[in-house]
């Protein structure tokens, strides 16, 4: 008897096993604990913890964190192998910095609204890299600064990681020493957005410098960027009668209110809109649109 209950539990294990599977390949980005307690309600939370170890340790499945807990997603096949014989913990850490690097090749249609918080954020960084900060794996991670570094090293041993010192941060400590400079240094020309949009092919139409100019104008007017003029000589990149506009992003001093982020905030005949009338909440199309979004 023993025995029959044995073969029983592991046939109940892997159907378990297999219904989880069918639940990532369903969501492709990741399901969380609570998505798999809604599917499979009647599953006790150990036999849940022991078919997801099961899972992990069977590289079938990847282990992430997000902003409202953790996230089970399918493994791809070609990342795999190279963790094999890797633990769970070495296996979120190579995940995060893996997600981070592919953050700008995921990117394939942008809208103008997300054109302009690419370049708004772009103008706020003070490092360009397809990598990620150790700090920013220690809080994505939440594992100890100690276990990270040993993590890192083992993952450099591997060949999967390189670790690459930033420049940025070098000028930035040698600057310490002249506010102007440094100062100056967070400011970008707008021939430097350009390229760098360019770049990163985020857009599907070709942008010329006055599209460019156009959206720091608009950026300008919400707050979210200055600009400054410094002489230049002749001949410059992007300078016009010996003067160069240079552009930064600045944080705002007062927040706007959350109504001011929906449609409602900045409609135009927001006195007009009533339900009933010609124009409605129910016939709103901007707001049907926003959404959706």
């Amino acid at each position: 008897m023993a025995d029959i209950k044995v073969k029983l539990e592991t046939a109940d294990l892997a159907e378990i096993e297999n219904r989880i599977l069918e639940l990532c390949q369903q969501l492709p980005h990741g399901i969380t604990d609570q998505v798999i307690q809604n599917e499979l309600p009647h599953l006790e939370p150990q036999h849940r913890a022991v078919a997801i170890n099961r899972l992990l340790s069977m590289g079938q499945l990847d282990l992430l964190r997000s902003g409202t807990g953790l996230l089970y997603r399918l493994k791809d096949a070609q990342s795999s192998g190279k963790m094999k014989g890797s633990d769970n913990q070495e296996k979120l850490v190579y995940q995060i910095i893996e997600d981070a690097g592919n953050k700008v090749a995921s990117r394939v249609d942008f809208t103008l609204v997300m054109l302009v918080s690419e370049i708004s954020c772009w103008l706020g960084s003070s490092v360009l890299s397809a990598g990620i900060w150790s700090r920013d794996i220690r809080y994505k991670s939440n594992l100890p600064l100690t276990e990270i570094n040993k993590i890192l090293k083992n993952l450099e041993s591997k060949k999967l990681i390189k670790a690459v010192k930033s420049v940025a941060a070098d000028a930035a400590r040698d600057n310490k020493q002249s506010p102007m400079i440094q100062r100056n240094s967070s400011f970008a020309s707008s021939h430097e957005v350009w390229k760098f949009i360019c770049e990163l092919g985020i857009s599907k139409v070709e942008l010329s410098m006055d599209d460019i100019e156009t959206i720091l104008n608009t950026l300008i007017y919400d707050g979210k960027v200055e600009m400054t003029i410094i002489a230049a000589k002749e001949g410059t990149v992007g300078s016009v009668d010996g003067q160069m506009k240079l552009y930064r992003a600045v944080n705002p001093i007062i927040h706007p209110t959350g109504i001011m982020r929906t449609p409602c905030g900045l409609c135009p005949v927001f006195d007009d809109c009533y339900e009933g009338g010609e124009i409605s909440p129910s016939n709103c199309a901007y707001m049907s649109e926003w959404l959706e979004f």
